[in-house]
């Protein structure tokens, strides 16, 4: 059932429908090298054969995982022979590119420069990670989609229809709740899908009448419980990830869970889950909630303790937490603001009362004047800690951080008090008031 046109060709729209980039692209025979990057099934290989054919090229495969160098030199050639003799292009397809290392994947650029072949690389992987930034620069790079329910609905009843490529010839019906089954478990995967729905009509025995019925349960048995799709060092892992951390952070304890779970039934390392919840609580909670620091911590240290499957227990737990606790980035983003005077401002000098007087001659120096907070009601007294009196750190509403909030105000009062009768004229000993400039 692969696409032989276009006009076939079923999903990608963004790329591929009228007036856009790829195919203006094609139907011009203007194309410069690609990379094609997306999940498995959504069409990479078959967009490559149908771009051959378009232009009118030769097509060269060539496997990532099965061919060696010697084979891509030997494609090479053929490709600048052909081009030679008759002036024929061609494409060479390179299936999962990033499987080649740096040295392998530097042999192509020659051919890129002088335009021996029209390049096509396709993979799983981002490219602007797996592959070689010399490669990358030299292609355009189009990103395939997994393919939605209706499209995988109307694959299959191309599939059922078609009596030379496809079902047509064994009699098959199939109920739209089971088309829907096997759409909606094929994570967008056009092959996964179609690879289910022929097992389906092949084991599943006719009626009295010659017809193959395929309904939902048939559907749920050839399908099966399906792997999670995903890749623990590419874009799945990243984007998963980043689902979760955003999902505790935007306060949504079911889609945190969900993402959780999906990443630790694809086998995730836990450890990295734990670390990850670790600096959520203090980036995205902070003091909001000072607790939740700790209970991530311990929830981590329980991780290592008690290994899966019971360390599942403690990632929900903090990961709820986490979720339905206040928020406030206050203090990160103070920190932010504080390094940035530091890289691109004058950097300010230790108060003399700051210094470290733990050593002879440091009064001589004039390390003198810090006053112990501890010695005074409340633990605080007003005194200059940094010189400029710049401020970082803004306390917000949420949570416990208000409290910190009216604290530190009144802290701050009694600081800018003390300030102005700093500044305040003093009287003489007459008790006249001493001239401003004095």
């Amino acid at each position: 059932m692969r696409p032989a046109t276009l006009e076939e060709y079923t999903g990608q729209e963004h790329i591929l429908a009228e007036g856009k980039l790829l195919r203006r692209a094609i139907e011009a025979r203007r194309l410069g090298s690609v990379l094609l990057y997306g999940p498995p099934g959504t069409g990479k290989t078959t967009l490559a054969r149908i771009i051959a054919r378009a232009t009118g090229s030769a097509f060269e495969p060539f496997s990532g995982v099965e061919n060696s160098v010697a084979d891509l030199r030997k494609a090479l050639q053929r490709a600048a022979e052909r081009r030679q003799a008759n002036g024929t292009r061609t494409v060479l397809f390179i299936d999962e590119i990033h499987r080649l290392n740096k040295s392998q994947q530097d042999v192509l650029l020659p051919a890129l420069e002088d335009g021996t072949v029209q390049f096509i690389g396709a993979t799983t992987h981002n490219p602007h990670f797996a592959l070689t930034s010399a490669l990358v620069s030299r292609s355009q790079i189009f990103q395939l989609e997994p393919l939605t329910q209706d499209h995988l609905v109307a694959l299959q009843r191309r599939a059922l229809a078609d009596k030379e490529r496809g079902l047509g010839q064994l009699s098959v019906e199939a109920s739209p709740e089971a088309l829907s089954h096997f759409a909606l478990h094929s994570e967008g995967d056009a092959r996964k899908c179609l690879s289910a729905l022929e097992l389906a009509a092949l084991t599943t025995p006719a009626d009295a009448s010659g017809l193959v019925r395929v309904g939902i349960h048939e559907a749920q048995e050839s399908i099966q419980r399906k792997a999670v799709v995903y890749d623990r060092d590419g874009d799945q892992h990243y984007d998963t990830a980043s689902a979760l951390i955003k999902s505790i952070r935007g306060g949504d304890p079911d889609a945190a869970l969900y993402w959780l779970a999906r990443m630790l039934v694809a086998g995730e390392d836990i450890r990295f889950l734990a670390r990850r919840l670790v600096i959520l609580a203090s980036e995205d909670v902070g003091m909001a909630d000072p607790q939740a620091l700790p209970l991530a911590v311990a929830a981590m240290q329980a991780v290592e303790f008690v290994g899966l499957p019971e360390a599942q227990i403690p990632l929900a737990h903090a990961t709820v937490y986490l979720s339905t606790s206040p928020k406030s980035n206050r203090a990160y983003g103070a920190l932010i603001a504080a390094r940035k005077d530091v890289e691109h401002g004058r950097t300010l000098a230790v108060p003399r009362a700051l210094r470290d007087t733990h050593y002879k001659g440091a009064e001589d120096l004039g390390h003198t004047g810090y006053i112990y907070p501890h010695d005074f009601e409340g633990g605080f007294v007003p005194q200059a800690y940094l010189e400029e009196g710049r401020r970082y750190y803004e306390p917000g509403e949420n949570g416990a951080e208000r409290r910190v909030k009216e604290r530190l105000e009144y802290w701050r009062s009694l600081f800018d008090a003390a300030q102005q009768a700093a500044a305040a004229p003093k009287p003489d000993p007459v008790g006249k008031p001493l001239p401003a400039s004095q």
